[in-house]
C-alpha cells in the first residue's frame, strides 16, 4: 500500500489515506506519485496530496531502501516544500530542528543509560522518570 498525506492550510497534514500500489503504476508498470495524486483528487475532490512512506524516519529507510521525505507524515505534521520533508509538531519551545533528519532535538542530549527520562522544559534538563 502507498500512503498519501492530505495537505491543508499552512501546509499542515490533515489526513492520511492509503492507495493500493497497482493504482500508481504507469503504462510501463512504474509507480508514479502523480498518478496516486490524480486518483485521490478524483476520489475526494481535494487536490493537495503528497506521498509518504511508513518506512522512513529521520531520513533513514528502515528496510535499507531509499528514504522518502525525511519522515512518515502524521496528522498535525507540516509539509516543508523547500526541504521536501514532513516535520512533526515542535514538542517544546527550546528544541531545535535537525536539518538532516527534520526531527526536533532537545538542546541537551538525552542521557544514554538504562534510566527512563522525560524532558523538563522549565529547567531545560532531562529528568529521571521513577517507575
Amino acid at each position: 500500500m502507498a500512503s498519501f498525506a492530505k495537505i491543508g492550510l499552512n501546509s499542515k497534514v490533515i489526513e492520511i489515506l492509503s492507495v493500493v500500489n497497482e493504482v500508481l503504476h504507469d503504462s510501463n508498470g512504474v509507480e508514479q506519485e502523480s498518478i496516486g495524486i490524480d486518483f485521490l483528487t478524483k476520489l475526494t475532490g481535494y487536490p493537495v496530496w503528497k506521498q509518504t512512506s511508513y518506512n522512513t524516519v529521520g531520513g533513514v529507510h528502515n528496510n535499507n531502501g531509499i528514504p522518502f521525505r525525511k519522515n512518515h507524515a502524521g496528522i498535525g505534521y507540516t509539509y516543508d516544500e523547500d526541504r521536501d520533508a514532513f516535520i512533526p509538531k515542535k514538542p517544546f519551545n527550546s528544541w531545535v530542528l535537525n536539518e538532516d533528519t527534520c526531527l526536533w532535538e532537545a538542546p541537551i542530549a538525552k542521557p544514554n543509560d538504562d534510566n527512563m527520562y522525560s524532558w523538563n522544559e522549565s529547567t531545560l534538563t532531562w529528568d529521571i522518570v521513577e517507575v
